[in-house]
């Protein structure tokens, strides 16, 4: 069976992709647009796209496709329009578990990040601006023992509440879709409700249609002002107008972003504030991780060619 993988992938995940199946690499790092989606879905039995390859809905129904599975790499799925592509005859697998961990330490680093200033730090010494310690500088938020608030208590919600109620003594609560019960942390009747009382508040729901602009004024004018914001979810998550909007009226302390509603484009308002800490979706990038993420794709794809159920059907 005819393979493409639209982006590259890690060493180890090529090789073993090639001795296993008919494998075309394309060989552009941009995301796939919506002609090449169409063409590919036209030419190859299987494909493992990943984030920003545009499998909208109008680019899978205007193909008469060949393919029968998508194996995207990465647990997030946004950018493919899964009942497009189910109309289509084609699944769709995702790698949910390998992505766990290191997304989790990611929003930990945010957190740290946005609470002690470090961004502004590192920049005030980078521009040798520093002019020696003393009593008052930079003074951050405390994170240990404060209350941490998670939206969204999947996999990647309860490793962050287990971090910080474990290595910083945080009290944990958090807003869930359905009712859940995990250990350390308290359930709230709604997102309102972890907003008003979260020292650090956390976005890790998964992103798509039913979460998009889940986060936005309201949210933010219900928050402290003290309060941080962590986005390691999607950017689509949040309604990014509101959030500028409350960062410069001071409505909440400051925000540490992975992610983007326009990905890659950060707008001005972002990058000119001190109280805003942005990474360039590093979610998932250590070389251990993407190849486990690799080796799952390709497990969901040898699923399908042996003709057995799919690992992690989305």
């Amino acid at each position: 069976m005819k393979l493409l993988i639209s982006r590259t992938l890690p060493p180890a995940v090529k090789e073993k992709a090639r001795a296993t199946f008919d494998v075309t690499l394309r060989d552009k790092d941009a995301p796939m647009s919506e002609a090449e989606v169409t063409e590919a879905l036209d030419s190859y039995d299987m494909i493992l796209p990943t984030l920003g390859d545009q499998f909208t809905a109008s680019a899978i129904s205007a193909a008469k496709p060949r393919a029968k599975l998508l194996a995207n790499f990465g647990v997030g799925f946004n950018h493919i329009d899964v009942d497009a592509a189910r109309a289509k005859g084609i699944a769709v697998t995702n790698t949910p578990g390998a992505v766990t961990d290191a997304t989790a330490d990611i929003a930990l680093t945010l957190m740290l990040m946005t609470a002690r200033r470090a961004g502004e730090g590192e920049r005030l010494v980078r521009a040798g601006n520093w002019s020696g310690w003393h009593p008052t500088q930079m003074l951050g938020l405390h994170l240990t023992g404060k209350t941490v608030g998670i939206i969204g208590m999947g996999r990647i919600g309860q490793a962050i509440a287990q971090r910080c109620h474990h290595g910083f003594g945080c009290k944990i609560v958090f807003a869930n879709r359905s009712k859940k019960d995990v250990a350390g942390a308290t359930q709230l009747d709604s997102l309102a409700q972890v907003a008003e009382v979260a020292d650090v508040l956390v976005a890790a729901t998964p992103g798509g249609a039913e979460t998009r602009h889940l986060i936005g004024a309201d949210v933010f004018s219900a928050m402290q002002p003290h309060a941080i914001f962590i986005n390691i979810s999607r950017g689509d998550v949040v309604d990014e107008a509101a959030l500028i909007a409350a960062l410069q009226d001071g409505q909440i302390g400051g925000a540490g972003l992975d992610v983007y509603e326009q990905e890659p484009t950060v707008p001005n308002a972002l990058t000119d504030m001190e109280n805003v800490v942005l990474l360039p979706h590093l979610g998932t990038n250590t070389l251990e991780v993407r190849t486990s993420m690799g080796m799952m794709a390709l497990d969901n794809l040898a699923a399908f060619v042996a003709g057995k159920d799919l690992p992690n059907p989305v």
